[in-house]
């Protein structure tokens, strides 16, 4: 059985296996199954791990489990040391190993756009890295724990290496979410010019970050104030630590508001509420710069198939409609 030494002492990589599988199915019962082990064992070997940590991983819940902000900070970790050891035995059998792509959650552009390209590849031999605020895509590719990520190639509180290359993948634009009730709501859409002095709320802008940077250089361009407070009086029940509220939560005080607003963008698979609006910001159209990132020191051998595909299908179309940043123009309107 597999150990790797820390602080705490040897984690033993079928507990970290059994956490990793309970985290992603969101429920026990289904991770035993995905194991093909019982129940029974996948709830020891996660207890082991709590113990060991001294920590709760995940809370339990009538649908499942959800994992606490200690098992959202351990995720990322726990997938790279099961690709390490994953790797390790691969290379050992002479056996390849997939290439990691990492992709900054579930309802992300990136994400769908992945599940496209394998859907129209699947004979690509490819695994999907979830990652999160705290230990981003970025954060996963320069640390060498995946193959290439889906980011913003400037901007953040650290600049990236000059082995990263990028390209461009998509200019994703940003529309307005509110309430049924907000000024906005019957608007077919709004020139960026009217939000001058608006103030909108993106509470996932108080983590340092490229994201952060990005609002901060839009609401320099456009006078539009971004609100990254919390807001800790609208979410009582969930510890500040945890960082973003759920997307799930935000959406129903958007909704239920006459002057609350956010910004989404358009591939963001936003939470359905019949009583969000979305409305398109136009003249210019602000756009989220997301590129392609992989590590030129060594290159996976998929890489370049990858690379080809979202270069060649990049929106190129729309870029000089679109406002993105000054230190993002050179790689998108090349």
């Amino acid at each position: 059985m597999g150990v790797l030494r820390g602080e705490v002492g040897d984690l033993d990589l079928a507990t970290v296996r059994a956490f990793v599988a309970v985290a992603d199915e969101g429920q026990f019962s289904a991770a035993a199954a995905l194991l093909g082990i019982s129940q029974q064992a996948v709830s020891k070997r996660v207890a082991r791990l709590e113990k060991q940590f001294g920590l709760e991983l995940f809370d339990r819940v009538p649908t499942g489990a959800v994992p606490t902000a200690a098992a959202a900070r351990f995720l990322p970790h726990a997938r790279s040391l099961l690709a390490v050891a994953d790797e390790a035995v691969a290379t050992v059998l002479r056996r390849p190993r997939p290439l990691r792509v990492a992709v900054l959650g579930e309802r992300a552009t990136e994400m769908r756009a992945m599940q496209y390209y394998l859907g129209c590849h699947p004979d690509r031999d490819t695994e999907i890295v979830l990652t999160n605020p705290f230990v981003t895509a970025r954060d996963a590719l320069v640390a060498g724990r995946v193959d290439a990520a889906f980011a913003r190639a400037h901007g953040g509180p650290r600049a990236l290496p000059p082995r990263i290359a990028a390209t461009p993948f998509l200019l994703d634009p940003l529309h307005l979410l509110v309430g049924k009730d907000h000024p906005l709501a019957g608007h077919a859409a709004v020139p960026l010019a009217e939000l001058a002095g608006a103030t909108v709320w993106v509470p996932g802008t108080s983590v340092e970050s490229e994201w952060a940077d990005y609002y901060r250089e839009l609401s320099g361009y456009s006078g539009v104030v971004i609100d990254s407070r919390r807001r800790a009086e609208l979410f009582p029940d969930i510890p500040a630590e945890r960082g973003p509220a759920p997307v799930e939560i935000l959406i129903e005080h958007i909704a239920g508001s006459d002057s609350l607003a956010t910004f989404s963008a358009e591939g963001f698979e936003s939470p359905w509420h019949p009583n969000i609006r979305r409305v398109p910001v136009v003249d210019p159209m602000p756009a989220y710069p997301h590129a392609l990132l992989w590590d030129t020191g060594a290159p996976h051998s998929g890489i370049a198939d990858l690379v080809a595909y979202f270069r060649d299908n990049y929106n190129r179309d729309i870029a000089h409609d679109c406002w993105i940043p000054d230190s993002d123009r050179a790689l998108f309107l090349s």
